[in-house]
């Protein structure tokens, strides 16, 4: 759980798992071993242990004893806990550790805990920055957190082990790292002497000659480092939880940043940005890391957060690295003992650090936009890392934005590197997509997206690959080394089909088929595209992908025709119906016409009675690219959530460009005389998952994106604007086996090894 303003907000809520009692048998089908489990203090005894309620727990702990699957269990998070408790109360401690002992005495057959999660991150977000409750921004406070956490971790791991003497800690902590420019060199060793607070204190290191006992001491916190260093608590396992953005960037030449990065203390003002972003060599990455904490405590190790707020591919690239990296830590001796695919179901808002409620969700092993938890290609990877000890993915092929050239938002900057490098594969064959109608509507969002991705592409023209043709297709298979084909090409004109029929059924229907044969033979994922005309508009409830099609119009029947000869041919295909598309550079789409017309002076006419569930182009393709690396098939809806008419659509976009709406005028749509029949009502909703953003967030971006197109100087609007991959700031195998590790709030999962931005 979350402090949000004066809210507690609960992850196992927001994603379903409170309600889903057989998320559990899902999880065990990946074939792990264990699992970081919330058995939080404030879900248990919100009102104090006389009122306390444990039949949730109570239910998914003996199940999870029922499957095999071994909790580890997370007693605090976020700093929360019962409102009538403080991180900074004299009485903290104590009644942190009587909920301890209460856990314990319930389950005595637990043998693995983390009991807070992450002390030093969670000191510096409430007690340094001011982002969680309790809301601080002093050094005081900070410390008096921080030390509060320790030693409850101790007095509870020590209650604990007297009624379980085999129970383990494993004690989580972001393995971040600053840099800095030569200047700021001061500020560097401090924080770097701060990252390891957790693990020092806890081991007893914290003596007169650590480099932070001055530091401490005048906090007044003397006795307590006393207690701590005489009576340690060091951990079974050390837990490494690592993002690109953990390590940071102090540089003190303001001007090459803007303004939010800047920061301060009371010597100087610099900017604290990602390292990722502006060190020409890379960061240190996260072997180097772990391997400076293997040295440095010689405790066994695991990753105990492996996750981006991203795309699917990134998602994928990023746990592939981790483990490859744990497996070459492991053959260095480093003892190594998991890896975590964090969370299982994805988590909300963890794009803005949990301080702001927008709904964000990220998907993870699993997807909950829909009725049942969906498996995504992460859960793939999960499963055949715990069975094989290896996994792969076409999309493996090319590298993760963080090592990207691309990556780098700053003027890049160097600094000393004390080892080299961790050894990168060396050039190999790529596997690619091919997009055929690359130049169309639709076919330029995938290019720009691809691009935007890192997703290896080609994109041939007519000339080059004539689609009809079986052999030409075939050989173009085999020479793009593709993996799945996207067919963005078609005939798009509804009017104009009503006079050119042939050449309608010819453009969507033949090509179509022949792509989807030559896919079914050789064994390539086909992702194929459709619309939301196939509907007669009869309903007034939003169409689901059940619902029987009866075309109107005969653009739409060719539609429908091409989406039954796709899935007779290949029925593994992807199919996306989508509805009207709209983007900052498509000239076609109603809300650009719209916009044109009134900042020309004249009025525009738009039906008032024709109902849409519009599709933002950048939203779409995200969402249809995510589908095909996740192996979906057959139909999928893909709209954006939410309905709204032709004229009221194009008089909020106009008003929106703070252009005049009252010259948007509603008609009749039988006033407008189109030459091929509309349904009235279309709008698409899915029983498969809703996975585009609501309506108004889409028309916010088109208007953000256009805004800064129109603002561009003259010839910068040539190239496609899509949002970048990766920029949200959080955002191995022994024998197969396998464990697993946690302390989120949501359930995640560590497979055996045989952040957002957290400064």
């Amino acid at each position: 759980m979350a402090r949000i303003g004066d809210e507690l907000v609960d992850q196992t809520r927001l994603n379903g798992h409170h309600e889903r009692l057989q998320d559990l048998d899902q999880f065990a089908g990946l074939g792990i071993a264990a699992i970081r489990y919330p058995v939080l203090w404030e879900r248990i005894e919100p009102d104090g242990p006389a009122q306390a309620d444990w039949r949730w727990t109570d239910q998914r702990l003996g199940r999870m004893r029922e499957l095999g699957l071994r909790p580890i269990a997370t007693l605090l998070h976020h700093g929360n806990g019962p409102r009538d408790t403080e991180l900074t109360a004299p009485d903290f401690v104590q009644k942190f550790v009587a909920f301890a002992t209460r856990v314990a005495e319930r389950y005595p057959w637990l043998d693995a805990y983390t009991p807070i999660n992450e002390p030093l991150t969670t000191a510096r977000f409430c007690g340094l920055y001011g982002l969680w409750h309790p809301h601080a921004r002093d050094h005081h406070v900070f410390l008096r957190i921080l030390v509060n956490q320790i030693e409850a971790i101790r007095l509870a791991m020590r209650a604990i082990r007297q009624v379980n003497p085999r129970a383990q800690l494993i004690q989580t902590e972001d393995l971040a790292k600053a840099h800095s420019t030569p200047r700021l060199a001061y500020q560097a060793r401090y924080e770097n002497a701060r990252r390891w607070l957790t693990l020092d204190l806890l081991t007893g290191r914290v003596t007169a000659g650590h480099p932070l006992w001055s530091y401490l001491v005048r906090a007044g916190l003397r006795r307590e480092l006393e207690e701590l260093a005489s009576d340690p608590c060091p951990p079974d396992i050390v837990g490494l939880d690592y993002y690109p953005p953990s390590e940071r960037f102090l540089d003190d030449r303001l001007e090459r940043y803007p303004a939010p990065t800047h920061t301060g203390n009371r010597r100087d003002r610099y900017a604290d940005v990602e390292a990722v972003r502006v060190l020409a060599e890379g960061p240190t990455g996260f072997e180097r890391l772990a391997l400076e904490a293997w040295r440095r405590y010689e405790l066994p190790l695991a990753a105990t957060e492996v996750h981006l707020g991203c795309t699917r591919e990134e998602q994928l690239r990023w746990l592939k690295e981790i483990w490859d990296a744990a497996l070459r830590l492991r053959a260095r001796g480093a003892d190594l003992s998991a890896v975590t695919a964090w969370a299982l179901l994805g988590s909300y808002d963890w794009d803005s650090l949990l301080t702001r409620r927008r709904g964000h969700y990220e998907p993870g092993a699993f997807d909950v936009r829909a009725l049942q938890p969906r498996p995504t290609a992460v859960a793939r990877m999960v499963r055949d890392l715990a069975s094989k000890g290896d996994a792969g993915h076409p999309v493996l092929d090319a590298p993760g934005w963080w090592r990207r050239n691309n990556r780098l938002l700053w003027p890049p900057a160097s600094t000393p590197v004390n080892d080299k490098p961790a050894s990168r594969r060396g050039p190999a064959p790529v596997r690619a997509l091919l997009i055929i109608g690359g130049t169309g509507r639709l076919g330029r969002a995938v290019v720009q997206s691809c691009i935007t991705r890192g997703l290896p592409y080609h994109a041939p023209s007519r000339a080059e690959l004539d689609i009809t043709d079986p052999r030409a297709v075939a050989a173009g298979l085999e020479r793009y080394r593709a993996w799945a084909i996207v067919n963005a090409a078609g005939f798009a004109r509804p009017a104009a089909a009503e006079t050119d029929p042939d050449e309608c059924r010819r453009a969507n229907l033949d090509g179509a088929s022949v792509l989807a044969a030559a896919c079914a033979a050789a064994g390539v994922q086909l992702l194929a595209w459709s619309s939301h005309l196939v509907f007669d508009g009869f309903q007034r409830r939003p169409y689901l992908e059940s619902d029987a099609p009866a075309p109107c119009g005969l653009y739409a029947t060719s539609k429908l025709d091409a989406e039954r000869a796709v899935l007779a041919a290949c029925p593994q295909a992807l199919l996306v119906r989508a509805g009207p598309l709209f983007a900052p550079w498509d000239q076609a789409s109603i809300v650009a016409r719209a916009i044109d017309t009134v900042r020309a002076g004249r009025h525009f006419k738009a039906a008032e009675d024709v109902t849409i569930s519009p599709s933002y182009l950048p939203h779409l393709v995200t969402a249809a690219l995510d589908l095909l690396i996740d192996g979906e098939s057959g139909i999928w809806h893909l709209a954006n959530q939410g309905a709204i008419t032709h004229a009221d659509f194009a008089r909020a976009m106009v008003r929106g460009v703070n252009l005049p709406a009252d010259r948007v005028q509603s008609i009749p749509a039988a006033e407008i005389r189109w030459l091929a029949p509309r349904p009235l009502y279309s709008v698409l909703g899915s029983s498969r998952g809703l996975l585009m953003p609501p309506l108004d967030q889409a028309m916010a971006h088109y208007l953000e994106a256009a805004t800064e197109q129109w603002s561009s100087p003259p010839g910068a609007g040539q190239e496609i604007l899509l949002p970048a991959a990766g920029l949200d700031a959080d955002q191995a195998g022994r024998n197969g086996q396998t464990t697993a590790i946690s302390a989120t709030p949501t359930p995640s999962t560590m497979i055996d090894s045989g952040s957002p931005s957290r400064q």
